[in-house]
């Protein structure tokens, strides 16, 4: 059933009784032209695009949790494309531009709200590399614009510019276009997708190892479920990448962090944009239902927990009540951690691996979420054609990529 104005009525009219399933649950099947390891939203929107543009539809997705319970559910939602070296540029911008219509595409309502990103300086440096972003993204034709403190606080005013505070601020790079979506129903949106498709999501089915024919090629996966036959294996499993990986015997070059964020109690709308510093890693928005969603940097050690120090959150805290003194007397109702899987260049991989047949997207650290699309439609590419993507390739300018 496609969503409308007319079936949300209808619905409504009938107490909501009528409203089928999203997506199934079906048992795996024997075999499948192409296997994705992680249904988060990088894995899901793979396995929509391999169906939607390159015509594989015998395609599972497999997770060892549920649909969604990783990373993709455990982040602060948001989405921006002001990187500065044209790699990142590139793949950014292609996300930005899929997320500008997604919503459509899906026919589900994802909450992409381009309320705009502003990310402040603090000192000499962070105003010469913010203008540097600032022009190499404007020279990429990407929006991105300085701001003076006045400026920044007329942007948002809640936010302190007083010069005697620890941290002042001597400037700001806005994106307009930037902004937030919802996590959740990116997810599901891509679930929903990619099972109108016919692709399969097993969810509860943790892969245990994987299986190489006498050539070496991916012959399969061990799961949970039982072996399950493939030639083309794509893991996109975020923070537990090197362990998925390691099955294969290849050794990636990463190391997972926990990442924390948390919400405060909902109040009246008072912060109209996504405000970050990276000096003193803590950022923050509101939500729709108006929870102040706080973020802050990785944990200072390797750790696959989903839960991180409790004084990171504690500097976190004291540098957002600097920034935005009205919040202070906000209580905070929770707090999470996702696993980050962070390359040595702090950028990601998405290509092809040594193994025939094995495919790999990872990297992302923290910045994965606001990939979403663009990567996952790259990655869908890669395991589809067997060969990168032109974003992907060894090379690339966002002049010649497709749709820069």
């Amino acid at each position: 059933m496609r969503f409308s104005l007319l079936s949300v009525a209808r619905q409504g009219l009938a107490g909501n009784e009528g409203w089928p399933e999203q997506w199934r649950s079906p048992e795996p099947k024997a075999a499948y032209d192409a296997i994705v390891v992680g249904a988060g939203g990088h894995g899901l929107g793979a396995a929509y695009y391999m169906a939607r543009e390159h015509g594989l539809r015998n395609v599972a997705v497999l997770d060892k949790g549920w649909l969604g319970g990783g990373n993709t559910g455990r982040n602060t939602t948001i989405i921006r494309s002001n990187y500065l070296w044209e790699e990142s540029e590139a793949i950014y911008e292609h996300a930005m531009k899929l997320w500008e219509g997604l919503a459509e595409e899906l026919n589900y309502n994802v909450m992409y709200s381009a309320r705009g990103v502003m990310m402040l300086a603090h000192n000499t440096h962070d105003v010469q590399s913010f203008q540097r972003h600032v022009a190499a993204n404007q020279l990429a034709g990407i929006d991105n614009e300085w701001l003076t403190p006045q400026e920044a606080k007329a942007f948002c005013p809640i936010l302190n510019i007083e010069k005697t505070i620890r941290y002042p601020i001597v400037g700001a790079a806005l994106q307009r276009r930037g902004g937030t979506a919802r996590h959740d129903a990116v997810a599901w949106g891509y679930a929903r997708g990619a099972d109108r498709l016919g692709v399969d999501i097993i969810q509860n089915c943790e892969v245990k190892g994987i299986r190489r024919d006498a050539s070496g090629a991916v012959a399969g996966v061990e799961t949970t479920k039982g072996f399950i036959a493939t030639k083309k294996l794509g893991v996109v499993a975020a923070g537990n990448t090197s362990v998925v990986m390691g099955m294969a015997g290849v050794r990636m070059p990463l190391e997972s962090y926990p990442l924390q964020a948390l919400v405060s109690e909902p109040v009246k709308p008072i912060m109209p944009c996504v405000v970050m510093s990276n000096t003193i890693h803590a950022y923050m928005s509101q939500s729709d239902k108006g929870e102040m969603v706080i973020g802050a940097g990785t944990d200072a050690y390797t750790s696959y927990s989903q839960t991180g120090g409790l004084h990171i959150a504690n500097h976190t805290l004291d540098a957002i009540c600097e920034l935005f003194p009205v919040v202070r007397r906000l209580r905070m109702l929770r707090n999470w951690g996702g696993i980050v899987d962070v390359t040595p260049d702090r950028s990601p991989i998405i290509g092809k691996t040594p193994v025939p047949g094995l495919f790999v997207n990872c990297g992302w650290g923290t910045g994965g979420f606001k990939a979403t699309p663009g990567s996952a439609h790259v990655f869908a590419h890669t395991v589809a054609t067997g060969e990168p993507h032109p974003i992907a390739a060894p090379s690339i300018s966002i002049a010649s990529a497709p749709g820069g």
